[in-house]
């Protein structure tokens, strides 16, 4: 997309009613609740900072601790494949899935980055997002508008015809949780007779080799243990030291998303198993047979020496930025990227291998500075931008 092209998509969205309305109802809503968790939790400033030193210190020996954490994960009896590229991560999850196969997947922007939906439905699967509002991303054919909130600029009105297009089932608009019950019975079979569940992660300790999840619904643990296979895709940036920094680094996401604590935090170190019988370890109890992780690159290596790029590495995926952007306030997701919208999403364009792109959507910040009040890790988001753009303008113009 040009820059032509990105400013009249802009320019459209401003006049879209439907857009300010849902994204002012869900920017409402979580600045309460941020406020209120923040207020609670006096600790959790401290705690991101902490939080904060300890990426850094894995980012300035990321490769030691990618074997570190592969070493452990396959001590985990997990099949980890490293993935340079988007490309190489897509081929390994093909190859492993096959074709005509039921895939449920949670709720990844990681998986987004790569475009593995589209892909294996490509090869002949049927592949069902089971996060409410990833499935009404996928029923509408768009990209996600939120890390935390994909579906936050579709108003309950649309969400119920949706549902009615989509399995047939007629809901009140304002019946909230009618249509989460629809949902949850038309997705119950699909957990059920599914072959692999996909997820990414939120975090991931290189010393035990254990794959953090944090979320609400419930799918991620259904996706995670009912079919017999399991795949996680996960950014090598996920990666911190010990469980204890895990714990530490899903907290600081649960307030800053505005929860005091989630429905689930799952913790998932290797596939089933049971001892129970004479001690013999058996693997495929009740939860999955086999555990693949895909490890991802796509950029994350060279960025992480990179003194300016490396800021984006930091990010938790908590949102907190693209609630408070004044552009974001008035467009939604529809600035910043596919995967990775909003100002931070500039920047993971630049590192996944989409500068062109990064540096175009980049001359829309405002440079404000509120991402980066607002953000746990402190990213530099502002600055980063900046360079970016100088980057292109010294690229073009010498």
């Amino acid at each position: 997309m040009s820059f032509y092209e990105m400013k009249e998509l802009l320019k459209r969205k401003l006049r879209d009613k439907e857009l300010g309305i849902a994204l002012e109802r869900s920017k409402k809503s979580y600045l309460a609740k941020r406020r209120r968790c923040l207020r609670k939790y006096s600790y959790i400033k401290e705690l991101a900072k902490e939080v904060r030193s300890i990426k850094e210190r894995v980012l300035s020996k990321l490769d030691e601790f990618v074997k570190q954490a592969i070493d452990s994960l396959e001590e985990n009896k997990v099949q980890v494949h490293l993935a340079r590229t988007a490309e190489a991560a897509r081929e390994i999850v093909g190859d492993i899935v096959g074709s005509q196969k039921l895939v449920v997947k949670a709720k990844s922007i990681t998986t987004d980055e790569i475009g593995l939906r589209s892909f294996l439905l490509e090869k002949g699967n049927e592949v069902w997002e089971t996060d409410l509002g990833e499935l009404i991303v996928q029923w509408l054919g768009s990209k996600p508008m939120h890390f935390i909130t994909p579906a936050i600029n579709i108003r309950r009105e649309r969400v119920a015809e949706l549902i009615r297009e989509n399995i047939g089932v007629e809901v009140d608009p304002d019946d909230i949780p009618g249509m989460t019950r629809a949902v949850r019975r038309f997705l119950r079979g699909k957990f059920i007779e599914a072959d692999f569940g996909v997820t990414g992660a939120n975090v991931l300790s290189a010393d035990t080799g254990s794959l953090f999840l944090v979320t609400n619904e419930g799918n991620g643990r259904l996706v995670t243990s009912l079919p017999e296979v399991h795949i996680a895709v996960v950014g090598v940036e996920k990666i911190v030291p010990t469980l204890g920094d895990a714990f530490k680094v899903c907290d600081v996401i649960m307030k800053y998303a505005g929860y005091e604590a989630v429905a689930y935090l799952s913790a998932i170190t290797g596939p089933s198993k049971t001892g129970d019988i004479e001690k013999t370890i058996v693997y495929g109890a009740h939860g999955p047979k086999k555990v693949h992780v895909i490890l991802l690159d796509n950029g994350r290596m060279e960025a992480s020496k990179d003194p300016i790029l490396r800021e984006a590495l930091y990010c938790l995926r908590c949102g907190s930025c693209q609630y408070l952007c004044p552009v974001f306030d008035l467009v939604g997701g529809y600035w910043g990227g596919d995967a990775y919208v909003g100002g931070i999403g500039v920047l993971w364009n630049a590192i996944t291998g989409r500068i062109r792109e990064a540096m175009i959507q980049s001359f829309f910040c405002l440079g404000c500075g509120k991402c980066k009040e607002v953000c746990p890790m402190n990213i530099k988001t502002p600055e980063v931008i900046r360079e970016i753009r100088a980057r292109w303008i010294r690229e073009k113009f010498g």
